[in-house]
């Protein structure tokens, strides 16, 4: 593939661990190539990448606003680590610095990258003109609705920044000057309308232009504590990193998933951020359900997955017991379930130094991590393997 290349004109940035934080930190938006020089499907890539940096360059030419980037994942391991980058080539979209967790999953062409930059640099704000607007909202959705004396202020600004990052998740509308001011009695303000038609508003009260408080308070409001897990987000939640506490319970057991919400946000809110709380239909994930050695008529259950294993809650009726669940999830953490899923239960009478013996015999591993593969990708394993 190396004729297609043009690097008089490659507008493409190599990233290293002496110059990433500075330069995707000073980029409006940044889409970086994350690949390995022996992986064929990166080879063809280049080229393509390369071609659309050059267009998007002449439609953005402030080198802040679009980076094109790359990273070569064999000479800078540890980026690659820091990303959790498993399989090449995978791009990565970047806004000042922080890493979008979809990452672009769209046609390996020109065209294709060059539009869904486009897409990501298009305003993710609807501006209201009346505040009749408001009560014709889809309130099936999580709207974020900020109301500003004028559109040039700081407060607008950070707004902007967080509807930017959380788009994907929810509504983000605005309205300025006499449009809000019936709004705007003390200041400008934003509030969040959550789904259901008489669910209540809940008002941000932090500074406006803090941006670690307002995207924090947005994030929590725009991405569920729990949340489902389904064949068309299954890779991208893989992606995340995290490994996964998933309730299986049938669509219609409302109770259940009730249920096991109280109890992640009761027992689990301090481990946001080390483990994905998920929920699955048990019908349309009746092969996870088999790695356990379970069917929907044994639903509800609860399992945690590693992407290595997938470990099974003892008995969904324990799930109100104080500290179980949290005891379950810190059991991952430990490795306790990682030992014992190969050696049985810890044993309490052992001599030290004693070994012991493997008791039980290794289930199938993990099936989520493999929900939908792409098939512009291999594993690294699995590239590997090949050659």
């Amino acid at each position: 593939v190396s004729w297609f290349f043009n690097p008089a004109r490659s507008e493409i940035t190599s990233l290293d661990s002496g110059n990433i934080d500075d330069i995707l930190n000073n980029a409006d938006v940044a889409l970086v190539n994350f690949y390995a020089d022996w992986c064929r499907f990166s080879q063809m890539l280049h080229p393509i990448f390369e071609e659309a940096s050059n267009v998007i360059k002449e439609e953005y030419p402030d080198k802040n606003q679009v980076v094109f980037a790359r990273v070569d994942c064999d000479q800078h391991s540890d980026i690659a680590q820091r990303y959790r980058i498993s399989k090449y080539p995978t791009l990565k979209l970047f806004r000042n610095g922080m890493m979008m967790k979809r990452e672009y999953r769209g046609q390996r062409s020109v065209t294709a990258i060059a539009d869904y930059i486009r897409q990501q640099k298009s305003n993710p704000i609807r501006e209201v003109q009346d505040l009749e607007e408001i009560s014709s909202l889809d309130r099936s959705r999580r709207n974020i609705i900020g109301y500003f004396e004028q559109k040039d202020s700081d407060n607008y600004r950070t707004f902007e920044r967080v509807a930017n990052i959380l788009h994907d998740d929810c509504v983000f509308l605005s309205a300025f000057g006499a449009v809000s001011k019936a709004e705007r009695f003390s200041g400008d303000n934003v509030i969040y309308k959550p789904p259901g038609e008489n669910a209540p508003d809940m008002v941000y009260l932090g500074s406006l232009t803090n941006f670690d408080l307002i995207y924090a308070w947005t994030q929590d409001k725009c991405v569920p504590l729990v949340r489902e897990i389904t064949f068309e987000n299954g890779e991208e939640l893989t992606e995340e990193g995290l490994p996964f506490l998933i309730l299986f319970h049938m669509k219609d057991d409302l109770e259940s998933l009730e249920k096991f919400q109280q109890e992640v946000a009761r027992q689990l809110i301090g481990e946001k951020g080390t483990i994905n709380f998920l929920h699955a239909d048990c019908d349309k994930f009746r092969h996870p359900l088999l790695h356990i050695q379970k069917t929907p008529a044994d639903c509800p259950v609860i399992a945690i997955d590693s992407f290595r294993h997938m470990y099974v809650f003892p008995d969904f009726s324990d799930l109100s017991v104080p500290g179980k669940l949290k005891q379950f999830v810190l059991d991952l953490h430990s490795g306790k379930l990682h030992r014992e899923f190969h050696h049985g239960p810890d044993p309490t009478d052992v001599a030290p130094g004693q070994p012991i013996q493997d008791l039980a015999s290794s289930p199938p591993e993990s099936s989520f991590q493999k929900l939908a593969p792409s098939e512009h990708r291999y594993t690294l394993l699995r590239e590997k393997d090949e050659l």
